[in-house]
């Protein structure tokens, strides 16, 4: 995006506020199958290619409002022990960051999501997702109280569909309250799938009206990384951002607020 006009603007047409999603894959560029075998090592090892793949990744976020990330690091062996989150933030000029840690291996990882915001939240809230296995999590951002308060969520949701299920049934009731409501991130499923369809019949987020692919990079065919809204808020765009530097591409959202959304300075 070229756009050069502030992050969040009042136009005729309404508040305008861009949104992002992006699985950076901790920075590993995959443009092959066979990446996932040669690439592995940048799992557990420094690697100097990584920097350069976030750069690339700074700069595409720098003209978003709000940021969600998946599969970051918060400073292990594996980054020389560099904040990813915090790096991005900095490199991007966001003055708020927020680390949500969801597996802590101590120095050899410190896996997690990550958000950016040019705005100041309201109220931060981590939530640990069930499932057999640790390490999936939900960050809960509020803007604004009551009811003109507009909540985003950033997930990353398990690769079983049992326990996907029982993670966005979690969600459901999280945000069953909300009448303005983001829900974006890595959720390893399709639109028409089990679980995404008892999402939607359990909250007021909209059903995708095209299936959008993300994944993997090199021949996107699967629709798997979202951003849902509730029906209050008007969608002025929606798309996939062809920047392949993760096995997974970004999706980008600009939405238009209602008048009654007043979000903080």
């Amino acid at each position: 995006m070229t756009d050069s006009a502030p992050h969040i603007e009042t136009q005729a047409a309404g508040r305008r506020l861009r949104l992002l999603s992006y699985n950076v894959q901790m920075g590993i560029s995959s443009s092959r199958p066979h990446h996932y075998v040669t690439n592995i090592w940048k799992h557990v090892l420094p690697a100097s290619c990584r920097f350069r793949n976030l750069d690339r990744v700074a700069q595409l976020a720098a003209d978003f409002d709000v940021v969600a990330l998946q599969e970051l690091d918060a400073g292990s062996h594996r980054t020389g022990y560099v904040h990813m989150t915090e790096y991005l933030a900095q490199k991007a000029g966001f003055p708020f960051w927020h680390h949500q840690l969801n597996r802590n291996l101590g120095h050899l990882a410190q896996h997690g999501n990550g958000l950016l915001s040019r705005t100041l939240p309201t109220e931060v809230s981590e939530h640990r997702l069930p499932g057999m296995m640790p390490g999936r999590g939900a960050l809960m951002v509020r803007y604004g109280h009551g009811d003109n308060a507009l909540v985003v969520m950033l997930i990353h949701l398990a690769l079983g569909q049992r326990t996907r299920l029982l993670q966005l049934d979690y969600i459901s009731e999280l945000l069953s309250g909300y009448h303005h409501a983001v829900l974006m991130g890595d959720m390893n499923c399709v639109p028409g799938s089990l679980e995404m369809k008892r999402l939607f019949q359990r909250t007021r987020l909209c059903e995708p009206t095209e299936e959008r692919h993300t994944f993997p990079s090199w021949r996107p065919n699967r629709s798997i990384d979202h951003i849902l809204v509730t029906p209050e808020l008007s969608v002025a765009s929606c798309h996939v951002v062809n920047h392949a530097c993760s096995d997974h591409l970004p999706v980008a959202m600009e939405l238009i607020l209602p008048d009654d959304i007043h979000l903080p300075a």
